[in-house]
Parts: structure tokens; C-alpha cells; sequence
């Protein structure tokens, strides 16, 4: 195949995977939930706690940074804790407790009840971000994930499993993207409304 040939396919590979997340009615219904989870979240005083692995940790970064900054909107800041962001922290749990702890022990630090604490994961079985989501709920909160494939076990244990039925991890992140990005979207529109 020729570089056009490549560049042609995974273009349409990526809208093929959009098109069945957007024929997807029950998950298109758990993104919808989940806005209004965050703006009422954000609202009450209450903050996100996100993470994830490898290009899903530079995800949760992109999401923290659109509800930090902002998205579109001119507006205040609404706080966000990634907790794949602190290297220092992050590698002293994985030096003393392990890396599958990385999140949990970090979870327990930050997560209070009426916060919303979002896993993602391509593969829905990232041992650390499941583990985190354990103690998230423990804590007393909302949990939720960006996930893929059959969204694995991380799917069976969150209030708000947003699943992106494709087995290619590229095609998952660029819907995870979307997803955030529509998130934001509508937390600042209703945030924002006089």
C-alpha cells in the first residue's frame, strides 16, 4: 500500500469507529449522563480526579486541561486532579506499594464524596486504574471510564461506563478524544448559562 493508501484507510477506519460509537444509543446516553454528573460535580464545589495509562494518561491531561483552562468559553477555572501528572509521586507509590497501586494510593489522598472520578483505559483492564476506581467508590464517589473492546472488568464496577466497542487502541483514543472534548462542551454551555 502506498502512504495515500494508509493515510485513506485509517481516515476511514476512524469514521467507521465514530459512526458505530454514534449508532450507539446506550452509550451515547451514559456520555449524556455524565455531562450533567460534572456540571452538577463542578457546580456543588467538587472536582475531577482523572487517570490513565500510557496515550490514555496524555488523555486525562487533555481533559484536565480543557475544565482547568477552558474549552471554548471564556470562563473561571474548575479544579482537576490528573493523577498520572505528578512523575515524583507516582514513582514513589510504584517504589514502595507497586505500580498496579499508583492510582488507588493517590485516590485515597484526593478523591472526597461529591467529586467524579473518570478511569480511562483502552483495554477496560488496567489493573492500576481499576483498583483506583475500587477505592474512588469506597471514598464515596461517582465513578466513571472511557473504555474499549467489551469494556473489560473496569465496565463492571463504574456507575458510568462509556465503552468504545473497537478493538484498535489508535481508533479508541480518537473516540475518547471526541468524547471528551463533547463533554466539556456541554458542561461549560450549561455551566455557563445565565
Amino acid at each position: 500500500m502506498s502512504n495515500l493508501d494508509i493515510i485513506r484507510q485509517r481516515i476511514n477506519d476512524s469514521i467507521e469507529a465514530k459512526t458505530n460509537l454514534l449508532a450507539d444509543t446506550a452509550t451515547l446516553e451514559v456520555v449524556s449522563q455524565l455531562a450533567d454528573l460534572i456540571t452538577d460535580c463542578i457546580k456543588k464545589g467538587g472536582k475531577l480526579v482523572i487517570c490513565g495509562n500510557g496515550g490514555s494518561a496524555s488523555d486525562a491531561l487533555h481533559f484536565a486541561g480543557e475544565i482547568v483552562g477552558r474549552f471554548v468559553k471564556e470562563r473561571k477555572a474548575w479544579p482537576a486532579v490528573v493523577l498520572n501528572a505528578d512523575v515524583a509521586t507516582m514513582t514513589a507509590i510504584a517504589n514502595d506499594y507497586g505500580y498496579d497501586d499508583v492510582f488507588a494510593r493517590q485516590a485515597e489522598g484526593h478523591v472526597k464524596p461529591g467529586d467524579v472520578f473518570i478511569g480511562i483505559s483502552t483495554s477496560g483492564n488496567s489493573e492500576n486504574v481499576f483498583r483506583a476506581v475500587l477505592k474512588a467508590k469506597e471514598l464515596g464517589t461517582k465513578t466513571a471510564a472511557l473504555l474499549g473492546k467489551d469494556g473489560g472488568k473496569i465496565a463492571k464496577e463504574v456507575d458510568y461506563p462509556i465503552i468504545v466497542h473497537c478493538n484498535t487502541t489508535a481508533r479508541v483514543q480518537e473516540c475518547h478524544i471526541n468524547i471528551i472534548h463533547i463533554l466539556c462542551e456541554i458542561s461549560e454551555a450549561k455551566l455557563s448559562a445565565k
